[in-house]
């Protein structure tokens, strides 16, 4: 994040617009609108802001700025077509630590004026950072096409019954989801309509007639979130995602999947790696039951699907015993996520009619596996947790009749941008793994259709420096016990 976004309250105060073109009467457009008392610093000023000015909207300073004309505003704007007078402005804004914008000149600003959507009170920011305007602008657009003009009324009128509802719910948890039904039921659709007066009877009615005993009970989703590219997770799991109270994740959940939950929402890390559990899988079971008890609606997060090596069928017999309700919701697993992103088909009319996925990592931590059933040509195996035994497989495949030369991959980070892709064949793999500093999660896949890969390979990752680091979230929290955010 390269800047913060922030809303300023600007009402009544001194804000400053150095230059009097085009450019500087838009600023000022704004300016005025939010509230501000606006001094324009300018020798001359187009045909708006003398308009502005003779109308007793905006006090006019006829000169080029000076340094003097930073001692009273709360905020400056820049916009000379002089960037060295624009530069001098920023530099001495920043001096006197007044938030500065220099128009069309990132490098310069201590803050970037955003695209806008106004439903006041509701307004939504859009910025890229200075980087492209134009890019904002088409993002305002599509954002303005499926946000009602009435949102604001909306907003006002639930401002006017927070202190009822408060009253009414003391538990926090419980006013949430009152609100959430409001906002997503007749009330709402009342105020879209027009129907102030109507929404309002019916809110009034929908507070009286609530009982904080009978809201619904704590509830448990258990959601795949994918392999690690959030574009791959469904729209149910980003509906419960925004929904949860408490999130408990995996290690396994990228940092960019975790961004997008609610952000009030208590974060808990029960992350697992080899003969490291943050959390037994047992506590975790009981943790899910003792947050749905309490009320909240708990979001269990697991890298891939959550029933594909992901003991989401240990989580949801406890729940059902324990009479908790559940949701389950699918994810890509990472079998078919990374192969597709490292550009290898799991399955080929010329080289694989089946593939088999694999755990090489059992619960007694062995890997006693049926290697005569997978050491069979014409199918794809791809082991999960399988890289710290990697000599150990590619020895029984072997030895079970797969030939030394079968070709076998490894996907680490797969879908992410940090995704690394080595082939080679089972005598070679042990040695890229040495060689190559291959670290979890990784994925091995074994088969004719990793032959394919050269040709086939499409996605181009493109990491920044902040990317480089893990993207997964290994060391999360404090001590990995629970957050807030």
């Amino acid at each position: 994040m390269d800047f913060l976004p922030i809303f300023i309250d600007i009402r009544h105060k001194p804000v400053l617009v150095a230059g009097g073109g085009k450019v500087a009467a838009r600023k000022v457009r704004l300016l005025r609108k939010a509230g501000g008392e606006v001094t324009v610093v300018a020798p001359e000023l187009c045909e708006e802001l003398a308009e502005q000015r003779a109308a007793g909207h905006i006090r006019h300073v006829a000169r080029k700025f000076e340094a003097a004309d930073l001692d009273t505003p709360v905020l400056i704007i820049a916009a000379t077509d002089d960037r060295e007078v624009n530069r001098a402005i920023s530099e001495g804004a920043r001096a006197a630590r007044v938030p500065v914008n220099v128009v069309d000149d990132p490098e310069l600003c201590g803050f970037i004026m955003p695209s806008i959507i106004d439903r006041s009170p509701v307004q939504i920011a859009i910025s890229t950072g200075g980087s492209s305007p134009v890019l904002a602008r088409l993002l305002r657009s599509k954002l303005e096409s499926c946000t009602p003009a009435t949102y604001g009324k909306l907003a006002t009128l639930v401002n006017d019954y927070r202190d009822r509802v408060k009253e009414r719910f003391a538990d926090e948890s419980q006013r949430k989801q009152f609100w959430e039904q409001i906002l997503e039921g007749e009330v709402a659709e009342l105020v879209f309509a027009g129907k102030e007066k109507a929404a309002r009877e019916a809110l009034s009615a929908a507070i009286a007639s609530a009982d904080p005993s009978g809201m619904p009970k704590g509830e448990v989703y258990l959601v795949g979130s994918g392999p690690g590219d959030p574009d791959l997770l469904t729209f149910r799991a980003l509906r419960l995602m925004q929904q949860a109270d408490v999130v408990i994740y995996d290690r396994l959940v990228s940092k960019q999947i975790l961004e997008l939950v609610r952000r009030d929402a208590e974060l808990v890390y029960a992350g697992k790696e080899r003969d490291n559990h943050t959390l037994p899988q047992e506590h975790i079971n009981q943790l899910l039951v003792k947050y749905a008890r309490k009320g909240y609606r708990v979001l269990r997060l697991k890298g891939g699907d959550p029933f594909i090596f992901g003991r989401g069928g240990e989580e949801i017999a406890t729940l059902m015993e324990e009479g908790i309700g559940f949701q389950v919701v699918p994810g890509i697993t990472a079998a078919a996520g990374c192969a597709s992103y490292a550009g290898i088909p799991l399955t080929h009319r010329d080289h694989a009619q089946s593939c088999v996925f694999v755990t090489g990592n059992l619960k007694d931590g062995s890997l006693d596996l049926n290697w005569q059933a997978l050491a069979h040509p014409n199918q794809t195996i791809v082991f999960y947790m399988g890289l710290h035994g990697v000599q150990t497989i590619c020895t029984k495949l072997v030895e079970h009749g797969l030939a030394a030369d079968t070709p076998a991959a490894l996907v680490q980070q797969g879908t992410t941008p940090n995704q690394r892709v080595f082939t080679g064949t089972l005598a070679s793999l042990p040695e890229l793994v040495e060689s190559n500093d291959v670290r979890p999660p990784t994925l091995i896949i074994v088969g004719s259709v990793v032959s394919l890969q050269d040709k086939l390979a499409w996605f181009e990752p493109v990491t920044t420096e902040t990317e480089q680091k893990d993207i997964f979230s290994s060391n999360p929290g404090r001590d990995g016990k629970s957050e807030k955010r």
